[in-house]
């Protein structure tokens, strides 16, 4: 019988959630823990992390595992090479679920770097007003930059800013371009920094960056090892061969 592990934490990871529910797909939704909330899923949930490479392969054999769908956010790198090792350990077949990353448009001004210590070294020396759009994990060595105010938009409360320093709005996507527009021009923002997560749900900024003519520091996704990689929901439904079913059901 299938047995699905889905490492999740993205949009298309909950609509796969969706999806495989109900199909009748026995699956286990699998989060990191970073979010104090996360979104309710309508498959059995586990939360936080497996112990390495050892502790996710035990944590297969043990549950029986026979497909492993890695959904989770472009940078989450770590487990990604993790989840790679372990089903090439065991054999056990493994696709990524992937967003397109982000792609310039006309009136874009991006400049893209490698890594967060790029991004830093990328801000201007004389004081910026930055939307700074990388998560609550690495905002540390921004504010070592000091002459620089920053904004932070996070899902859970509990992350201060000094108002001299910056201020902390609490939201959850999707956002939208008039929301996006707003806030920066409240906030008086001169520059954008993100990670290149691609998908709809944050892509607002972008636009609103665009409108006003802000310079945005996109940050690269990290290299990850090869492994089978699919852009939609339908695709992965395929490789688990659940669309087939589906349409042999509707008689199509």
């Amino acid at each position: 019988m299938m047995r699905v592990l889905l490492l999740g934490g993205t949009t298309e990871a909950s609509r796969l959630a969706q999806a495989l529910a109900g199909a009748g797909v026995q699956a286990v939704f699998s989060y990191a823990g970073r979010t104090d909330a996360p979104l309710a899923q309508p498959l059995p949930t586990r939360v936080g992390g497996f112990g390495g490479v050892e502790g996710l392969r035990d944590h297969l054999r043990a549950e029986a595992i026979t497909h492993v769908i890695d959904a989770t956010h472009p940078f989450a790198a770590q487990m990604s090479r993790h989840a790679v090792q372990a089903c090439g350990e065991l054999a056990l077949p493994l696709l990524a679920l992937e967003r397109p990353a982000w792609q310039a448009q006309t009136g874009d001004r991006w400049q893209h770097v490698p890594d967060l210590a790029a991004a830093v070294a990328a801000l201007p020396a004389s004081p910026a007003r930055v939307f700074l759009a990388i998560g609550r994990q690495h905002v540390q060595p921004f504010l070592e930059d000091t002459q620089h105010w920053y904004l932070l938009r996070l899902v859970d409360p509990g992350f201060e800013l000094p108002e001299e320093r910056g201020a902390v709005v609490i939201d959850r996507g999707p956002f939208t371009l008039d929301n996006d527009l707003a806030l920066m021009q409240r906030h008086r923002i001169t520059h954008v920094v993100a990670k290149n997560a691609g998908g709809l749900g944050a892509a607002a900024k972008l636009a609103a960056a665009r409108a006003l003519g802000c310079p945005v520091i996109l940050i690269d996704r990290p290299s990850l090892p090869h492994r089978p990689t699919v852009g939609t929901v339908q695709q992965a439904l395929a490789w688990l061969g659940v669309a087939a079913v589906h349409e042999a059901e509707r008689g199509v």
